[in-house]
């Protein structure tokens, strides 16, 4: 592996996952140097062997090259950064960041959930760190290898600093916007991601379906007015006037993708639903708002994603799981 800092003009990717694929294979497309950190040694592997292959809807495959390494210390001195892993890895790229990342550097999350932004401030400081949400989806169909599952918009803090990374993701043909109020930002993802990731990992389907069926469509509705009402009470202005017009939005320009939540537990791994689902059911609790939509998301999924043994039910959830366990699957 070609060990060596980070050069001024490469853009450090943390993740190596589908959306820190996705962005990797566009960047690169069109000249940016990517260097991508990560910990999954055979996707390391294979970016560094083979690049980042990006698949179109026709099938067509193309590979671009991108650095990939293991160790903070390979891209020290980073300007800019994405962070791009799960909610629950976020501790771990904290640290790495710390380790490489310019002092007058730039981390922006695209991250779901809440408690991102904190855990990486901890750690970075609030100068070095940007907020923004992306409503794209993607695919990792293997190591290295993504599918675009959706277009969409980011959109970032409005910062000085974040400028020259905002440029590169304009030049990638990113639909970029800015935005004054991070608070808004990430709870108008974050109602989107409450209304649909765990919808899909429930019942086993691509965003867009969430649109055209009649009974998930009313749950999708409901988790998102409950939500949204979470972030009114907190004094939160949502980018949005009707968040269940934008959420459906986001399931239709995302209509085939298998959303993050639905790839973690179709192959066994950790969701977020700690950090979308239990964040609202948490901050309703604390601004007492009712969220029984939420909390029952929250409870099927965590039961969904654990096994027989290991699994504490809460009342109701064995109910409701095997009710879901009788409905048609995509």
């Amino acid at each position: 592996m070609n060990s060596r800092p980070a050069a001024k003009d490469e853009l450090l990717i943390v993740g190596t996952g589908a959306m820190a694929s996705l962005f990797a294979s566009r960047l690169a497309a069109h000249g940016v140097q990517v260097v991508m950190l990560g910990t999954w040694k055979e996707g390391l592997d294979v970016l560094n062997r083979e690049g980042v292959t990006l698949i179109g809807a026709d099938g067509d495959e193309r590979a671009y090259p991108v650095r990939a390494v293991a160790r903070a210390e390979e891209c020290k001195g980073a300007r800019q950064a994405l962070v791009l892993v799960k909610s629950w890895q976020t501790p771990r790229a904290a640290r790495q960041l710390k380790a490489c990342l310019a002092p007058e550097g730039i981390a922006l999350s695209l991250q779901n959930g809440l408690g991102n932004r904190e855990t990486l401030t901890h750690c970075l400081g609030a100068g070095r760190v940007a907020l923004g949400v992306a409503t794209l989806g993607a695919t990792l169909l293997g190591p290295g290898r993504v599918r675009p599952g959706g277009d969409g918009v980011i959109a970032i803090e409005k910062r000085k600093r974040l400028e020259p990374l905002a440029a590169l993701l304009a030049g990638a043909d990113f639909r970029v916007e800015r935005h004054p109020d991070p608070s808004s930002l990430l709870w108008g993802k974050l109602v989107i991601n409450a209304a649909i990731n765990p919808l899909t990992a429930l019942f086993s389907l691509p965003n867009g379906e969430l649109v055209r069926r009649l009974p998930e469509r009313a749950l999708m509705a409901a988790a998102a007015h409950e939500a949204a009402a979470v972030a009114r009470a907190m004094g939160v202005r949502l980018p949005y006037s009707d968040p269940v017009a934008a959420v459906e939005t986001v399931a239709r320009s995302t209509a085939s993708n298998r959303s993050s939540m639905l790839q973690d537990v179709q192959r066994g791994a950790p969701t977020e639903i700690d950090a979308i689902s239990g964040a609202i059911v948490r901050a309703g609790e604390h601004h007492g708002v009712p969220t029984p939509v939420s909390r029952t998301l929250w409870e099927l999924v965590k039961a969904r994603s654990a096994s027989e043994e290991t699994q504490a039910w809460t009342p109701g959830a064995r109910q409701l799981w095997d009710l879901v366990q009788t409905y048609p699957m995509a």
